[in-house]
C-alpha cells in the first residue's frame, strides 16, 4: 500500500517549491494530495503560476496521510499560517509522530502550529522569533520535521521526504535519476 502525502495549496504558494514536491514524491509512486485551503481548486502562485487542486481540504481527514508537506512563498506561507485547518492537522500529525516538512518561510507555519523544535532550516530572515535554531543548511531532519532553505533546495527536500516514506535505496534511485550529482 502506497503511502499518502497531504501537500497544501494556499495562493502565493512558491512554485518551484511546490512543483518539486509533488514531481519527486510522485515519481517515488507515492500518493499525493493536492489541497487547497478552500473550494477554490485554481490557485494562484507567487509568480502568476496557477496549479489545480485535486480538492479542496475540508473534505480530507489528516489521519489518512502518512506525511505534510508545506511549500513556501511568503504569501503561501502567510495564507497556510492563517488557516486554522492547517494548524490544527500539523499539530495531529507531529502528535501521532508522522512526517511533518516545510521549506523556505513555511516554517514559520510549523512554529505557529507549536511543533517546530530543534534545529530547523528556512529561507534567510524567516527565522525572527522561531522556537528553535536555524542552521544555514539546504535540508535538516529532526525527528519526524524536515525542513528546507528555498527554492533552489526545493529537489534536496523532496528527496529527503522520499527517503524518509519510501527508504535509501528509492532515494539513491531517484537521486541518480534526478542527476542531483551533476555539476556545471
Amino acid at each position: 500500500m502506497s503511502k499518502k502525502v497531504l501537500v497544501p495549496l494556499a495562493e502565493g504558494f512558491e512554485e518551484i517549491e511546490f512543483i518539486s514536491i509533488v514531481d519527486v514524491l510522485r515519481r517515488a509512486q507515492l500518493e499525493v494530495c493536492v489541497a487547497s485551503l478552500d473550494e477554490n481548486l485554481i490557485v494562484k502562485g507567487a509568480h502568476e503560476i496557477y496549479i489545480k487542486a485535486d480538492c479542496a481540504l475540508q473534505i480530507i481527514d489528516y489521519k489518512d496521510f502518512d506525511a505534510i508537506a508545506l511549500a513556501g512563498g511568503f504569501y503561501g506561507m502567510t495564507n497556510l499560517k492563517q488557516s486554522k485547518e492547517i494548524l490544527r492537522i500539523l499539530k495531529g500529525m507531529n502528535d501521532d509522530e508522522k512526517l511533518v516538512s516545510a521549506i523556505c518561510a513555511s516554517p514559520i507555519v510549523l512554529n505557529e502550529a507549536g511543533v517546530l523544535r530543534g534545529e530547523f532550516s528556512c529561507y534567510p530572515g524567516c527565522e525572527a522569533g522561531l522556537k528553535g535554531e536555524r542552521v544555514a543548511k539546504a535540508v535538516i531532519k529532526n525527528e519526524n520535521l524536515i525542513t528546507s532553505a528555498g527554492p533552489a533546495t526545493a529537489m534536496g527536500f523532496a528527496l529527503e521526504l522520499v527517503r524518509s516514506l519510501c527508504g535509501e535505496n528509492e532515494y539513491k534511485k531517484l537521486y541518480d535519476e534526478l542527476l542531483m550529482d551533476l555539476k556545471n
